[in-house]
């Protein structure tokens, strides 16, 4: 297999550097190799790419939207209040009392047209997952709290665009910050995995024009240990309690699909793998003397160059994962399959969590002497991944997970980290009964790429609470942004399926690390078009997740022959105090008025209204009608 797995290594082809989400089938990918091998070594790599698997709704006629003067609005609320009960306008602070099922207020002149009403004696309604408002944020991107750590393991800025570099985030910060996510409504938080992730780059992007380092967490190197970059336990610890305090669950992304790649330093500091020289004379070979991470390519080649160095077929590589833990396809490694479960999702080992062997511990981990795991006898590669990945909420009160990849890993095995993260989540709570929210059990959501509102088999046989909406943002979100009352459809639907379900719920998005920012592609960079798309998102039936800087409407950033790193741009703290100032209160008086009411997540739709339009939501005691004068003149 010694050809056909260079990319299997090393090329950082990934579904994060490339629209490659969805999977493609091993035996093609490794005649595609083997034509792509010559390119490879000449630095002219370049593949064919597609997009994610979601149904589209194309262009959109609209209806044209209703314009409002500035003046005073009448609707009836008959459905939702009662005569004489006193009335709020949430956004605004007006009250008023129905009379004769009717009440008249006037939006503020920065609402978008909107009423948000509610009782006057209305208390919050509590937390509950059908309502989350979850705050994702990619922790490196977002607050350097301590400087300190920035070049952790080695790792170095590029001296360029610093596209796939560590930028300097991490969990200092993110707690620095909390007061802010907090601002918006945000009842729950998903952060990228803090865990240890390899230590060197990959080539990053088809064309391999930058250095790829594993700042989003998703290659894994020790799943048992803190990633240097992001920080000390005692700094996750302190994040978590912070969030606590807040109101505000964590949940963290997990992988269990594949580790990281193979990258130079991780070879040179753990000793496996080879080089086609001698290792005598590796250095001479790279051009590196003493680190084999500071290999430049030679001019006019790319980062996916030194390929060409590496001996895929030297028995030294089984002191890597090991053959018991990973299919590679390198000496001594099984081929990856052709099923979604066998197969090498972008070129990344796959673990083989469907094992039914003892494994014992990955041999690399021989010569990581800062390794905390310990070898348990019968174990299998599941059952480490399942204990190593629990152990972080029965020590730190982790509240779910975020679930990378579902649709690559068994049925059973989600089943298992489930039930596992359930009982380590009532353990902690039992032991720190002074910390805990409440008594809910462990959450999880899953990716499953293409996955829309409706419900599968993940909920019923993994165990997963909730899977991540594909489908709002390319069918419903733009059409919404347009006209806010265009989006009745959306709301009865999403209502009538979720809500109709106790064991049901999606997590709709409208920005992702893994699509595009709805701000830059959608609102072409519009900050008075782009506020709009505010509220119809953010009072979404179902649970509704917030990428880091909607708020702020943060710019796409550099992205190199990758167009999702654009996405993953450093948090716009410097714009908020002028430009943004505005949208980002918009965001805030929106996403509070949700928490404020459960019946908005979790509740029935009912319109109430065509001229205004209006709706209502219902929930047990808890009712609230929002109203949409028309967009202002």
């Amino acid at each position: 297999m010694g050809k056909e797995v260079i990319s299997l290594l090393f090329l950082n082809l990934s579904y994060r550097d490339m629209d490659m989400k969805h999977p493609f089938h091993y035996a093609a990918m490794a005649s595609a190799l083997t034509l792509m091998l010559g390119a490879c070594a000449t630095g002219d790599v370049d593949t064919a790419t597609t997009g994610p698997i979601v149904a589209s709704s194309g262009s959109v006629t609209q209806a044209q939207c209703s314009r409002w003067n500035g003046g005073e609005v009448s609707v009836n609320v008959s459905k939702a209040f009662s005569d004489g009960e006193l009335i709020r306008d949430f956004y605004s602070g007006q009250e008023t009392t129905v009379r004769n099922g009717k009440v008249a207020l006037t939006p503020a002149a920065d609402s978008e047209g909107l009423l948000l009403l509610e009782r006057v004696d209305s208390k919050e309604s509590g937390f509950s997952w059908d309502n989350a408002n979850v705050y994702f944020v990619i922790t490196d991107r977002f607050e350097n709290g301590d400087p300190s750590n920035d070049n952790s393991y080695g790792r170095k800025p590029d001296g360029v665009n610093e596209i796939g570099t560590f930028h300097g985030g991490d969990l200092k910060g993110l707690t620095n910050k909390l007061d802010h996510i907090a601002s918006l409504g945000t009842n729950a938080i998903w952060v990228t995995a803090p865990y240890e992730q390899v230590h060197g780059w990959t080539g990053g992007g088809i064309r391999g024009d930058f250095k790829h380092y594993a700042y989003h967490g998703y290659y894994a190197m020790d799943y048992t240990t803190m990633d240097a970059n992001m920080g000390t336990e005692e700094d996750f610890r302190t994040f978590v309690d912070a969030a606590h305090e807040r109101g505000i669950r964590v949940v963290m992304d997990i992988v269990m699909n594949h580790p990281g790649y193979a990258t130079l330093q991780d070879m040179q500091e753990f000793k496996f793998g080879k080089m086609r020289a001698t290792v005598k004379s590796t250095e001479e070979v790279l051009g590196v003397e003493e680190h084999w991470t500071d290999w430049e390519p030679p001019k006019g080649k790319n980062y996916h160059y030194f390929n060409r160095y590496i001996n895929y077929e030297s028995s030294e590589w089984g002191n890597w994962w090991g053959p018991a833990w990973v299919r590679a396809g390198i000496a001594g490694y099984d081929s990856p399959g052709e099923s979604e479960q066998k197969m090498s999702l972008a070129y990344l080992p796959d673990f083989k969590t469907e094992s039914s062997y003892e494994s014992g511990l990955p041999n690399f981990y021989k010569n990581k002497p800062d390794t905390k795991a310990v070898e348990i006898p019968g174990y299998t590669v599941r059952q480490y991944l399942v204990k190593w990945l629990s152990d972080w909420v029965r020590e730190y009160g982790v509240d779910g997970f975020r679930i990378d990849t579902a649709k690559h890993v068994e049925m059973d095995a989600w089943a298992d980290l489930k039930s596992a993260g359930v009982e380590a989540l009532a353990e902690w709570k039992a032991n720190n009964p002074d910390k805990k929210l409440d008594d809910l059990p462990f959450w999880t959501t899953g990716e499953v790429w293409g996955h829309g509102v409706n419900k599968s088999g993940y909920f019923s046989r993994g165990g997963f609470d909730s899977i991540i909406n594909f489908t709002y943002q390319t069918e419903d979100a733009d059409k919404a942004m347009r006209c806010f009352s265009n989006a009745e459809s959306t709301f009865q639907r999403y209502a009538n399926k979720i809500n109709g379900d106790t064991q049901f719920n999606v997590l709709s998005y409208l920005s992702s690390h893994d699509t595009r920012l709805f701000f830059h592609k959608d609102a072409k960079n519009d900050v008075t078009t782009y506020k709009r798309i505010a509220a119809p998102f953010l009072l979404l039936p179902g649970a509704v997740q917030v990428y880091y800087g909607d708020e702020t409407a943060r710019p796409f950033g550099v992205t190199g022959s990758d167009k999702h790193q654009g996405t993953r741009s450093d948090m716009n703290w410097d714009q908020i105090v002028d430009e943004r100032a505005e949208l980002l209160a918009h965001w805030q008086k929106v996403g509070q008025f949700r928490k404020r009411h459960y019946a908005i997540g979790a509740g029935s739709h009912e319109q109430i209204s065509d001229a205004p339009y209006a709706f209502a939501r219902y929930a047990g005691d808890d009712a609230v009608v929002v109203v949409f004068a028309g967009q202002p003149e």
